[in-house]
């Protein structure tokens, strides 16, 4: 069997294999309702033979979202779609995640596909965006409010009130979003956070609005499912958050019950030179692992089977997050299986156009 087709054993869930599909944006809600595109996006990938799929990030209270159009889990009323979601998800065999997030400073922007920077209010935008410090991301992006130790304190809570919500729609486990130039990232960067309270300053205090989340969520979160932590593991940037700071970070999230720290970059400031390249990011998942002694999510320029396998075998990491490459190709898990050699697990309504050799599910 190759290592990317062998299961994974987090606290009391089981991953079928080491495939998971990235939490990809679709900009797609209104008032953060799932839809039926959500269903059949991610449907799709998980009837595609992933053993893991993660919901996009997911707003933990409307000023948290990047756009209006964001998926939001910060009311009860959005529960039963998501539920309908994770229950499809886990009928094809693969577990269902949710991303929880908050946008901070990168908040009420347009989507990707209309235009860059600051959505006006009379568009639909808000005043009310939030971050550690008054520092906008850019010239073009909404001058944030400085968040007070009670404004903490309700974004803290905000990803609680959003765990019991995952928890009641059926999800196996949770990813908070700490990387990626959004609150939790800019708390944890000196280019974003020149606080010089508890929240401020010295790496311990800069950390510690990531702890008081993991703590309140972990706490919320059933403790025989996984929680994950996604974190930039570089800013890119001379003066910003870097590996050595994530190796630190990390071991003291493996104490305080994390499951598996997902290992991107970038993100925090427009400026940063990013060296984009196949695997460009996978050596800090390798060292994050080696170092901390934590499972890690590998990402980025991820395409090609043999390159999945090797990271596996070789030990970088736990399990390779595909995004791009799952939009391209659903079925990349089965045809990735058949160019390793190993029977594809197609679902019986396909198993006729199936590769020969190829099992039913």
């Amino acid at each position: 069997m190759p290592n990317l087709f062998s299961p994974l054993q987090l606290r009391g869930l089981t991953l079928p294999n080491r495939i998971a599909v990235s939490p990809m944006c679709q900009y797609s809600c209104e008032d953060g309702f799932a839809t039926d595109w959500h269903l059949v996006h991610l449907g799709s990938r998980a009837a595609g033979g992933a053993g893991l799929i993660i919901m996009e990030a997911t707003a933990v209270s409307p000023e948290g979202r990047i756009s209006p159009q964001d998926h939001g889990i910060w009311q009860d009323a959005h529960i039963p779609k998501l539920q309908q979601i994770a229950g499809f998800i886990q009928s094809q065999g693969a577990r269902a995640g949710v991303q929880l997030a908050h946008a901070g400073r990168k908040a009420s922007t347009y989507r990707p596909w209309e235009a860059d920077g600051a959505l006006p209010v009379a568009k639909g935008g808000w005043t009310n965006v939030l971050a550690p410090a008054a520092i906008p991301f850019s010239d073009t992006y909404p001058q944030p409010i400085a968040l007070d130790i009670a404004g903490i304190q309700k974004v803290v809570a905000d990803f609680a009130a959003a765990t019991r919500r995952a928890r009641l729609a059926g999800f196996d486990l949770v990813e908070i979003h700490a990387a990626h130039g959004y609150v939790l990232h800019e708390f944890l960067s000196p280019l974003s956070n020149p606080r010089t309270d508890t929240y401020g300053g010295p790496f311990e205090n800069r950390i510690r609005a990531l702890l008081d989340v993991v703590e309140a969520v972990r706490s919320e979160w059933s403790s025989d499912r996984p929680l994950f932590v996604r974190i930039s593991a570089t800013d890119w940037a001379e003066g910003g958050w870097d590996a050595d700071q994530s190796v630190a970070l990390s071991k003291i999230l493996k104490d305080r019950e994390v499951d598996l720290i997902d290992c991107s970059s970038g993100g925090l400031v427009p400026y940063a030179k990013i060296p984009v390249g196949p695997g460009y990011q996978v050596p800090f998942a390798e060292r994050i692992r080696k170092e901390s002694g934590i499972p890690t999510g590998a990402v980025g320029m991820i395409t090609e089977p043999a390159q999945a396998e090797a990271i596996i075998h070789g030990g970088q990491a736990d399990i390779v997050l595909l995004a791009r490459e799952m939009l391209r190709d659903p079925y990349w898990p089965m045809h990735a299986a058949t160019a390793l050699g190993y029977p594809a697990s197609w679902p019986v309504q396909y198993l006729r156009a199936a590769p020969q050799g190829s099992t039913r599910r």
